[in-house]
């Protein structure tokens, strides 16, 4: 009776079967892709037979490799558990997080954020990819997405981080010279920062939608907030995005009673049933890095 002793061999088959695609699991393992290809190969010819049918387009699974993989999850996880159990009594969580979030958030919370959480943790390496677009986590090889709202796909798990209200504001010195608009429909005598290619567009509150037509457009959410701080009008933003501003006095929310909410803030997880320390101590810190923030705004 053949027994199975190939940890690294199993480990790589069983990152194949959930990510999917061998380089995925490569990339997961830090190891390269003919090593990774090659082991699993060894693995099969040990046990003769053939766990992952491959082909140019795409990867199956046997029935065998089908019975390996229900069994090779806990073989696996629990592997981990014990592996992390060793390092967190010593102190020594490492590892590679690589993280994806959009170019706003990212600059504007993130990379503080991160700076505080590698003084925490030095021995976990960080990879920081900013991008207003959205990443396949598993192609990518991404432990841990920013992202506007809960996704469908099912291998990926939300965890709420914060509350997307966008608010309008506008800077003390615009306000000091156009006045401060007392209703919704008084929009249309001011200026305003639409984000947008195009010259106008609707900005929908709880009660009403407006149509923005005498406005600053501009395709950068950044720039928009930069605009507004220069005094050229009145912009929607996303309370996270200016509530530095808000209480330093740089900006001064308009019609506070239409803040609308939308879609939260998430971070964004691959569905495994055993997460790395480095993941699970990153989601723990942000999201108690950034209730103070949601606290703030709850009491205004």
């Amino acid at each position: 009776m053949k027994r199975i002793d190939d940890l690294l061999g199993l480990r790589i088959f069983e990152r194949v079967v959930t990510l999917g695609s061998l380089t995925a699991a490569a990339q997961a393992l830090g190891i390269s892709l003919a090593a990774a290809s090659k082991r699993l190969s060894k693995l099969e010819q040990y046990l003769d037979v053939q766990l992952i049918h491959r082909s140019t387009r795409r990867l199956s699974v046997s029935d065998e490799g089908q019975t390996l993989y229900e069994y090779a999850q806990h073989i696996v996880a629990e592997l981990e558990q014990a592996e992390e159990a060793i390092l967190q009594k010593s102190e020594q969580v490492s590892g590679t997080l690589t993280i994806t979030s959009p170019n706003s958030f990212g600059r504007r919370h993130l990379v503080k954020l991160i700076a505080k959480f590698k003084r925490l943790h030095p021995n976990i390496n960080i990879q920081l990819l900013l991008s207003d677009s959205i990443e396949d986590m598993i192609a990518e090889g991404i432990d841990v997405a920013i992202r506007y709202g809960e996704l469908p796909d099912s291998r990926l798990i939300a965890h709420r981080l914060l509350n997307n209200d966008r608010i309008l504001c506008a800077s003390p010195d615009y306000l000091a010279r156009y006045g401060r608009p007392q209703t919704l429909g008084e929009l249309h005598q001011h200026q305003c920062i639409i984000i947008s290619r195009h010259t106008e567009i609707n900005w929908a509150f709880p009660s009403q939608t407006i149509h923005i037509q005498q406005a600053i457009s501009c395709n950068d959410g950044e720039a928009a907030h930069v605009m507004a701080l220069q005094g050229m009008g009145i912009v929607l933003k996303s309370y996270w995005d200016v509530a530095e501003d808000l209480t330093a006095g740089n900006l001064i929310q308009v019609l506070p009673e239409q803040a609308i909410i939308s879609a939260p803030i998430n971070i964004i997880t691959l569905k495994n049933q055993h997460q790395p320390a480095r993941i699970r101590l990153f989601i723990d810190f942000l999201i108690s890095s950034l209730q103070p923030m949601q606290m703030r705004k709850e009491k205004t």
